[in-house]
């Protein structure tokens, strides 16, 4: 009787499975992970030479935690593939071909370390925090497909099994736009973002106040937009951001992760705001508007207390609509401030920049004074001034002018750029060390590096473009990867195949 049961069972197990009408399984094909050229590039890659097929029976996991995150990746394979994956299915057709997107403590400390692991079943994206879930899902990205594969019953994909292991160098990894001698829109300014997004990029520095425009609202003083943002270099047109732009563009660039420092530049640099409040200058009187490209001639009067009162309203609106950490408040090439008044000034901003909880960045000019605990100096020209940060204990973020403006041109037939600090052709901006650059500054003095474009030559998002590419994954490369790890020979050859994915990104 016994035996007759579990004949029974067993009838009715295999009339279970021919009554589903599972498809085959697509089959395995040898593929290589550490052949990817993923920028930048991982830790570790182990390679396990077969391949887990991605088709329309496939699924996407991930828990509430990372709903941002999941969609995120689920709108990437749309649009890139044209698949829409099924999302956290109670039951799935088949036990194979999904992706899992999962929190684990016991990943990595770092918040933004991660581990992708791929076998022929499932790839599984996890990390300690969502953070590190989305990188995770950059490097994913840059393994999909340009098209689709022509089969006979679906249309599939592959990628190559292995476990990648990956965590950041630095802490701070950025690129600084300027939209104040040319302005940008929000559209190009979020698809900028995305650019830095696919590169583990994690700062966003946006230089908003400069001598040929100001770029964002400030609603005690609409005169600064209303007057100051009208025109850019060259007498092209102007443009700002409402603060309801700004907020757009900030959670645009929190939801990849991505902590934006706004900048507006002082004691110098500040025409656009002279020629709004005549209060501002020492002689009451507004100055006209400029479109040059000369730079180091204005100044706010130091020693009004207006310009004081003015700056903490200023400050105040815009680190109440940012959420991170830090505000910029520029300090560089004040020729036409003496020293004592711009030690002075740099002083008294400090303190309002505190007032308002945040921490000071600054351009490498600003440690002439003592600076506050957690302040952030920007190396750009002077190693006298980053030796300064290091005596006093202010971290460094490396930007050197000769290595990391990508404002620069490629060489003497580029269309767009500047050469003030020489060219930088695509092998000079990525062979150099952030930690080894300047004698006496090492790793432990450095909190990273940031790639400034500013924009005296570009007036549009495609002409920054040209700049960008293909110098900003290298960039990206240098603050994620150590450099043990990093090699000019074998990095060009990822450099050419990640490249050909541009359009993905």
């Amino acid at each position: 009787m016994k035996n007759l049961f579990y004949v029974f069972l067993t009838v009715l197990f295999f009339a279970a499975c021919q009554s589903v009408n599972t498809p085959p399984r697509p089959p395995a094909v040898p593929m290589d992970l550490s052949a990817q050229g993923i920028i930048p590039r991982p830790l570790q890659v182990r390679t396990d030479s077969s391949s887990l097929v991605i088709d329309s029976l496939s699924a996407l996991f991930f828990s509430a935690e990372l709903k941002k995150e999941g969609e995120y990746l689920l709108a990437e394979i749309q649009r890139v593939t044209g698949l829409d994956l099924t999302v956290n299915p109670a039951e799935t057709d088949r036990a194979y071909g999904h992706i899992k997107l999962q929190l684990d403590a016991n990943t990595k400390s770092d918040d933004e370390a991660y581990t992708l692991d791929i076998t022929e079943d499932t790839l599984t994206v996890s990390a300690a925090a969502p953070a590190g879930i989305f990188y995770g899902i950059q490097t994913l990205r840059q393994m999909l497909p340009h098209r689709l594969s022509d089969t006979l019953t679906e249309k599939i994909f592959r990628i190559p099994t292995g476990k990648i292991e990956d965590a950041p160098e630095y802490a701070h990894r950025g690129v600084m736009l300027d939209v104040s001698r040319h302005f940008f829109t929000v559209a190009e300014v979020k698809q900028f973002i995305d650019y830095l997004a696919a590169y583990k990029i994690n700062v966003f520095h946006i230089h908003l106040a400069d001598d040929q425009g100001w770029r964002i609202e400030i609603k005690a003083y609409p005169e600064l937009t209303e007057q100051g943002g009208r025109t850019a270099v060259g007498g092209g047109a102007g443009g700002y951001y409402t603060q309801a732009d700004y907020k757009e563009i900030i959670q645009y660039a929190t939801d990849r992760h991505i902590t934006v420092i706004p900048e507006i530049d002082m004691p110098g640099h500040t025409n656009a705001a002279l020629s709004s409040y005549a209060f501002l200058n020492c002689n009451g009187k507004k100055t006209k508007m400029y479109t040059g490209m000369r730079v180091g001639f204005s100044s706010l009067c130091i020693y009004k207390d207006t310009t004081y009162a003015f700056l903490d309203k200023v400050i105040g609106e815009i680190a109440a609509l940012t959420p991170g950490e830090y505000f910029h408040i520029g300090g560089d090439e004040a020729h036409a401030t003496k020293q004592k008044d711009y030690n002075y000034f740099i002083e008294k901003v400090q303190n309002i920049v505190a007032a308002h909880g945040k921490k000071m960045v600054g351009w490498d000019e600003i440690t002439a004074v003592d600076l506050l605990p957690g302040s952030l100096a920007q190396h750009w020209q002077t190693p006298e001034n980053a030796l300064r940060a290091k005596a006093q204990g202010t971290k460094i973020i490396m930007s050197p002018a000769k290595k990391a403006y990508l404002d620069m041109k490629y060489d003497s037939s580029s269309q767009f750029g500047l050469r003030w600090a020489g060219y930088i052709p695509v092998d000079t901006a990525y062979l150099w060390s952030p930690q080894t650059y300047l004698p006496g500054i090492g790793k432990e003095d450095i909190v990273g590096v940031e790639a400034p474009l500013w924009s005296e030559t570009v007036s549009n998002l495609a002409e920054a473009e040209y700049l960008l590419f293909p110098r900003l994954p290298g960039y990206a490369e240098m603050g994620w990867t150590p450099d043990s790890l990093r090699n000019w020979e074998e990095y060009e050859g990822r450099l050419e195949k990640n490249l050909r994915k541009f359009t993905n990104y």
